[in-house]
């Protein structure tokens, strides 16, 4: 029994010394968080880590009255405030915002490792642990002020909501497991009819990336979704990654779905670039061998295309942790079109097609980056923008949002999806601050 106890205090000391950087000092990042955007990332070689550095933001709040800061010629305001852990966005043909509020669904084969029970903390400590509420509200803005004057319960006892999209007269919602649609009406502020489930998706008992978020082509007739990794790197073997790291194509008619493109360990955001008609997407890329490794992406998709996870990255930069190799897929592995920063978090996407912003933001692509964990010093944790020229990524970065880590390196918030509302201001949903921000130009 003794034995046990000290083996436990440990295992407690391991894990808060992990936590506050204490343990793995030595990744400091040696290059500037930009030398990893762009479409020519500097890529330093991999560094071994016995301990992952972890280095995330406490998670404290909003002060009163305390607000991210804006772009040169915007403004910010609260949308709402006071929901529970909201995370993405989608906004219907009358303007109503839908925001659903979810977390993490319960994952018991991801919680039986010791370094599981680590990042347990750690997510804890970056606000990420509490209940997933299940649900998806409606927000009102019926005068048009910028200020939403209505909440109500849109559609409850979900599973993990994360991806919404109005086809028709049908709602579809990415559950952590599963596409279910709902019929909707016009002006509609609750939807208590039963869901139908249209596909399966990869879910438990492990779910490591469980967010699915979900798009329509413009047709109608096609759903795309987004499917996470089930590990890092592959660490738990490739037959528990089954259609994951990867978008599916899902048709509406028939059900049948197809990987219309794979090794993208963790997509999140899609969004359509209207001169080219492509799919573009963010990545999350992979974690612990550096602070200046690897940055995460955006990207267009192609049909059939091979991204490099596991065991590649950006590009055909061989991943030697990750055992067997595979050559024949390394060599077919697509270089991404824009890096975006190391461990930036990127999650949000959303073209600035009909947004009433400044003209710098008149084509491009806004992106929410949630944050680092894996860095020093943090990276993410802000609103950016990419410019686009002919239908692809031109420029540095533009900074939308900022200002969610305060001077004690406590996050205030950290954002997530991003959307335009009817009249083209930006959308934010920030799931520590608990808020919907809403950035429109100023006055």
């Amino acid at each position: 029994m003794v034995k046990l106890l000290n083996t436990k205090k440990s295992l407690i000391f391991l894990a808060t010394a992990t936590i506050f950087g204490l343990v793995a000092c030595g990744q400091q990042a040696t290059l500037p968080v930009s030398a990893g955007y762009g479409p020519n990332p500097t890529l330093p070689p991999p560094k071994k880590v016995l301990i992952p550095l972890v280095n995330v933001a406490k998670a404290v709040g909003w002060p009163a009255d305390a607000k991210p800061a804006s772009a040169t010629g915007t403004q910010v305001e609260a949308f709402t405030q006071g929901l529970n852990h909201p995370r993405w966005l989608y906004v219907l043909p009358n303007g109503d915002v839908l925001v659903a509020e979810t977390n993490a669904p319960p994952k018991p084969e991801d919680q039986k490792s010791i370094k599981s029970w680590i990042m347990g903390l750690v997510m804890k400590r970056a606000g990420a642990a509490v209940p997933s509420a299940n649900r998806i509200v409606l927000l009102k803005d019926a005068d048009g002020d910028g200020v939403a004057e209505a909440k109500s319960v849109f559609l409850e006892n979900l599973f993990s909501p994360f991806g919404m999209v109005l086809v028709g007269n049908d709602l579809y919602v990415a559950n952590a497991d599963a596409v279910v649609k709902f019929p909707y009406k016009e002006n509609a502020l609750h939807i208590s009819e039963e869901g139908t489930k249209v596909a399966d998706l990869p879910g438990g008992p492990l779910n490591h990336h469980w967010t699915k978020n979900i798009i329509a082509n413009p047709e109608g007739t096609k759903l795309y979704v987004t499917v996470g990794s089930n590990s890092n790197v592959a660490e738990h073997g490739m037959e528990v990654e089954q259609e994951r790291a990867a978008i599916l194509e899902l048709d509406i008619q028939s059900g049948e779905r197809r990987i219309f493109a794979s090794g993208l360990r963790n997509p999140n955001g899609m969004a359509w670039e209207p001169d080219t008609g492509a799919l573009w997407t963010v990545v999350n890329e992979r974690d612990e061998i550096g602070s200046d490794l690897v940055p995460d992406y955006l990207t267009s998709v192609k049909d059939g295309g091979f991204y490099g996870w596991p065991y590649s990255y950006y590009g055909q930069n061989v991943d030697q942790r990750v055992k067997p190799q595979n050559p024949d897929l390394v060599k077919k592995a697509i270089v991404p079109d824009y890096a975006l920063g190391s461990h930036t978090g990127s999650l949000g996407l959303a073209y600035s097609e009909g947004n009433s912003l400044p003209p710098i933001f008149q084509k491009g692509m806004f992106i929410g980056q949630h944050g680092s964990w894996n860095r020093k010093p943090r990276s993410g944790y802000k609103v950016i923008f990419v410019p686009f020229v002919n239908g692809k990524p031109s420029g540095e970065p533009v900074d939308v949002l900022t200002g969610f880590v305060n001077k004690n390196n406590e996050a205030y918030g950290r954002p997530v999806g991003v959307a335009l509302d009817k009249q083209g201001a930006l959308l934010v949903a920030d799931d520590v601050g608990n808020t919907i921000w809403r950035v429109s130009a100023a006055k």
